[in-house]
């Protein structure tokens, strides 16, 4: 398949993408306010940066079509740069914020809406990383992949969403929400310096 054609198709997916981060933005925020749970806010955070960096690779697989491969290495940094510093943003919110709840034994309450879209999203987007993936590497590009690697990411936001909201449902366990949400900041710091760096 030619390149133009299959960044045809990487748009997309990325337009895809971009519909379910707007939800997910959405149910993750709203949830996360109602419950005060800092593991809901930051998902949908992360799905906010999410939809930043599917706009980043929109424009990244628009040019693909439009021009030569030098301005098209000059689109691919400065979408891997603007991925990576929201990712480093999101990462020291979900710190500083982390560390005030941990420090006032601020107890997250039960979001049924957060348990079920982190369930629908563990589900769903491991096939858009792959689908992502199986495009980056024919059309050589790095902020593509960077993409896909932060819809793992958000995999591992969900995960952690819903494993931290059964245990403070199930447990009430006060710590779960916070020290879940400071787990996540390994992963999303990681693929931020790989951003950068890029």
């Amino acid at each position: 398949m030619k390149t133009k054609q299959l960044a045809k198709r990487g748009i997309n997916i990325e337009v895809l993408s971009i519909i379910w981060m707007a939800l997910e933005f959405t149910v993750g925020l709203l949830a996360g306010l109602q419950a005060h749970s800092l593991l809901l806010v930051a998902f949908g955070l992360d799905s906010l940066i999410e939809i930043v960096s599917g706009g980043a690779l929109l424009w990244r697989l628009y040019e693909t079509t439009r021009r030569s491969k030098e301005e098209i290495a000059k689109v691919e940094q400065r979408a891997s740069h603007i991925v990576g510093w929201c990712l480093m943003v999101l990462g020291l919110y979900i710190v500083v914020t982390s560390v005030y709840n941990l420090l006032n034994h601020h107890q997250a309450d039960a979001s049924l809406a957060g348990t079920l879209m982190s369930l629908a999203s563990l589900i769903f987007i491991p096939i858009l990383m792959l689908a992502k993936l199986k495009i980056a590497a024919p059309i050589e590009s790095r902020a593509l992949k960077e993409d896909a690697m932060c819809n793992l990411t958000c995999a591992y936001t969900a995960a952690a969403v819903l494993v931290g909201s059964l245990l403070t449902m199930w447990l009430h366990w006060w710590w779960a929400d916070s020290v879940f949400a400071l787990l996540l900041v390994y992963f999303i710091v990681k693929e931020g310096l790989e951003g950068i760096k890029a």
